[in-house]
């Protein structure tokens, strides 16, 4: 069974259409993560590698044989101990290889870090273009309403809905709530938003 036809069967209520627009989404989705990819340095890949290694049970395993094999060896008589009790070489094996862990962990993260604000930068765009098209719309609507005669002129949230949205006022009236509320500290203490007088809503 192909796998459209195991999709189709797993969702029936699921148009071919929308399979193929999810499918179409998900292609892009990959092609902009294999975009990323490739402009990642040396450093970058080699910490993803360690990283992602790291992060599996086999790491685990393996330092849990090596532990406790080097330690039965050092511990065990009638065996020649290279490094007897407290086991201070193994102990700075482990301290080095935390050190470089850490290093190679955090340079992983950082790039994450960096996919994360590209995300974070395509979605405000997203957004921003999408809230652009739905006031575009709402005007057009108004239009075709005011034409036929249907439009009430008195209804203030059809005239604060589309004019278009100032990002910035916004996000000002955003950190205005947060400081406003006692049950949410500022992100900054000692520091005050700045302050805004209140809109009308959106600006145009």
């Amino acid at each position: 069974m192909s796998a459209s036809a195991r999709a189709a069967h797993a969702h029936p209520s699921v148009s071919p259409r929308v399979r193929d627009l999810v499918r179409r989404n998900i292609s892009r989705m990959r092609q902009m993560e294999e975009w990323s990819k490739r402009d990642r340095s040396f450093a970058d890949r080699a910490a993803d590698a360690v990283a992602r290694f790291c992060g599996q049970m086999g790491f685990v395993w393996i330092h849990a044989v090596l532990f406790a094999a080097w330690l039965g060896w050092n511990t065990l008589p009638h065996l020649p101990h290279f490094d007897p009790y407290p086991f201070t070489f193994l102990t700075l094996c482990v301290s080095l290889e935390a050190i470089f862990l850490s290093a190679f962990i955090l340079i992983s993260q950082n790039y994450e870090m960096r996919l994360t604000e590209r995300r974070t930068q395509l979605d405000l765009q997203i957004n921003l273009l999408a809230e652009q098209e739905n006031t575009k719309m709402l005007a057009l609507l108004q239009q075709i309403a005011r034409k036929m005669g249907v439009l009430d002129e008195d209804d203030p949230e059809v005239a604060a809905l589309s004019e278009a949205v100032r990002p910035e006022m916004i996000g000002r009236l955003i950190e205005e709530a947060y400081a406003e509320d006692p049950a949410h500290a500022h992100p900054h203490p000692g520091t005050q938003p700045p302050s805004v007088q209140p809109p009308s809503g959106r600006a145009g």
